[in-house]
């Protein structure tokens, strides 16, 4: 027999709880943000590409061969991730190379790695 859900059955309202926690909680547009940050996370072309940019900066060349993929996709998915502040870039002559935008992508990445292999 499955187990049921559990489900509060009283209509107490902890007050002092409920005051704590709201005086803790950030403005609605830091949710909307952080949803729209996560949302770069959703996408496998997306997680792929940074992967490879957590081993190594690459240009998009590199990535194209690397991932399968044509250089327009992959300039696509570089396009979305660098106006998520995910990746940076640096130009050298005709030579446009892409990286991790911080250590902040970086530990974001691998503890979602981490909590899918627990």
């Amino acid at each position: 027999m499955a187990e049921r859900e559990p489900i509060c059955d009283c209509e107490t309202i902890h007050e002092a709880v409920v005051a704590r926690v709201r005086e803790s909680m950030p403005p609605a547009q830091d949710f909307a943000d952080l949803a729209a940050f996560y949302k770069m996370f959703s996408d496998p072309t997306r997680l792929r590409i940074l992967r490879a940019l957590n081993c190594n900066a690459m240009c998009v060349c590199d990535l194209a061969v690397l991932l399968g993929m044509t250089k327009s996709a992959i300039s696509h998915q570089l396009k979305e991730l660098r106006l998520a502040n995910s990746v940076k870039y640096k130009r050298e002559g005709k030579i446009v190379t892409y990286s991790l935008s911080d250590d902040h992508i970086k530990d974001i990445f691998e503890k979602g790695f981490e909590h899918i292999h627990e």
